[in-house]
């Protein structure tokens, strides 16, 4: 199910990142994982869980899809 930008929750989990981003939810995670300089999504972590602001994704397509 793709939904647009505007749609999304403000905090993302990773099923929903995969979902908007039509990935699959471990590429999500592999994104969360790498560091912002080399293209990865900024997150917050919680112990093992880790969210993405939708706030910092808008800010990461505008830099990564052209």
């Amino acid at each position: 199910m793709n939904r647009k930008l505007e749609e999304l929750p403000d905090v993302l989990t990773a099923v929903e990142l995969s979902d908007f981003l039509s990935i699959s939810r471990r590429r999500a995670y592999e994104l969360m994982d790498v560091s912002q300089d080399i293209g990865g999504i900024p997150c917050l972590k919680f112990g093992k869980s880790k969210r993405v602001l939708k706030a910092d994704l808008k800010e990461w397509l505008t830099k990564n899809i052209q």
